[in-house]
């Protein structure tokens, strides 16, 4: 039997008032809904729990059973950490339960003399009826005025928990801004707090609320020091030029093609229309650049080993720049005449050839030279779109028009 009493003995333990937000310091319990002996749940409500801003349901958070209520409905400002119950597990039997002993025993603020004698809560004022000030406490910086403003909401439950109605708001002397009734000063017209505490934070806010720069020294004035000489300026860095590619191209099956389209449909299409999309065909599936910085798909291939197996080809964005060069005309030179004999014996001197006048001459057409700058490395991918531009306005201009 004695085995079984430290077996139920160890199971106690204590149930302490909780903190149910991070500001709260004390509580009230309104009522609570499992009674000595009864058995709960995860999850069952075990009591409610009052503050100046809620009313809250506290929760068990293990199957248990309640074997005493320390503190019963009803009490007022419970300390959080306080111990309220005592808690068994489920099946003990509670009748030989040793109560545990209470483990942190919550700091209390200090009470007044008549209230550590008489050991109970003060009972509520009658309305009306102010507390007389204590000797020897200061007395609050404010003073009593009518509140206009509405009061907060921790003013109106100790009015209403001490029994005060709201008309003797205006007579309670508030330090709050604008004259307003703050909970401090409730409590120091109720007695529980110093009177002056109320004026002294008040005071304490008011001075920390202005930057004080009576402390702060002007720094020193640095000697100045010797300038230095200016150094040389570095060269700069000559950016790497590219290479030019050119290639003459003939625009006369281009100027054909113009014309016909004109005299059968009369549109006329001007030749940079014909070089724009000349240009354009030929940047498609150009050979990779050897210089260009890799794409993130290419970083992304090359770590799943797929960069052998990429594409070789990508699209350019060439735009090819045109120099037109001005016709020539070349005239046939005349045959040079053969020396006659006869002339040759007399001593005759052959006469000298004129200059042909008139007479058909060859007109040589424009030289187109199309030209593209690279960088050095990819001169064969630039060769390569010219030849294209080359092998479409040369040999297949059509292909252009539509």
């Amino acid at each position: 039997m004695g085995l079984a009493e430290g077996q139920a003995s160890l199971a106690a333990q204590n149930f302490n008032m909780p903190a149910l937000s991070p500001t709260m310091t004390e509580g009230n319990i309104a009522t609570w809904k499992i009674k000595e002996g009864e058995s709960f749940v995860a999850g069952d409500v075990l009591l409610e729990i009052e503050t100046d801003k809620a009313q809250m349901d506290v929760e068990a958070q293990d199957d248990g059973v309640l074997a005493k209520i320390l503190i019963g409905d009803g009490s007022k400002a419970i300390q959080v950490g306080a111990r309220i119950a005592v808690t068994a597990e489920p099946g003990d039997d509670v009748s030989t339960l040793e109560i545990p002993p209470e483990e942190n025993k919550p700091s209390k603020p200090e009470a007044p003399k008549e209230e550590a004698k008489s050991g109970s809560a003060p009972a509520p004022k009658k309305e009306g009826s102010a507390p007389a000030p204590k000797s020897g406490s200061k007395a609050p910086a404010g003073k009593a005025q009518k509140q206009t403003y509405p009061l907060y909401p921790s003013v109106q439950h100790l009015l209403k928990e001490n029994g005060l109605p709201k008309e003797e708001a205006d007579k309670i002397p508030a330090s709050g801004p604008n004259g307003r009734l703050l909970k401090g000063d409730v409590l120091a017209y109720l007695g529980k707090i110093n009177e002056s505490a109320g004026s002294e934070v008040a005071a304490r806010l008011k001075a920390l609320s202005h930057l004080d720069l009576s402390n702060i020294k002007v720094m020193a004035q640095s000697p100045k020091a010797a300038p230095k000489t200016a150094a040389a300026p570095e060269p700069e860095a000559m950016e790497e030029l590219g290479v030019e590619i050119a290639l003459s191209i003939s625009l006369q099956a281009v100027t054909e093609v113009q014309q016909r389209v004109q005299k059968s449909i009369g549109v006329f299409l001007p030749l940079s229309t014909f070089i724009a999309r000349a240009a354009e065909l030929a940047n498609e599936d150009l050979p990779r650049s050897q210089v260009a910085k890799p794409s993130a798909d290419d970083l992304f291939n090359a770590v799943l080993g797929l960069d052998k197996a990429a594409a070789k080809y990508s699209r350019g964005n060439f735009v090819p720049e045109v120099t037109a060069l001005p016709p020539t005309t070349l005239r046939p030179r005349a045959p040079a005449k053969k020396p006659d004999v006869l002339d040759f014996l007399t001593g005759k001197k052959a006469a000298a050839p004129k200059a042909a006048v008139g007479g058909a001459a060859q007109v040589v057409g424009p030289l187109n030279v199309f030209s593209v700058s690279v960088p050095k490395g990819d001169e064969r991918r630039g060769r390569v779109f010219l030849e294209r531009v080359k092998s479409v306005l040369e040999a297949e201009p059509g292909r252009l028009v539509v």
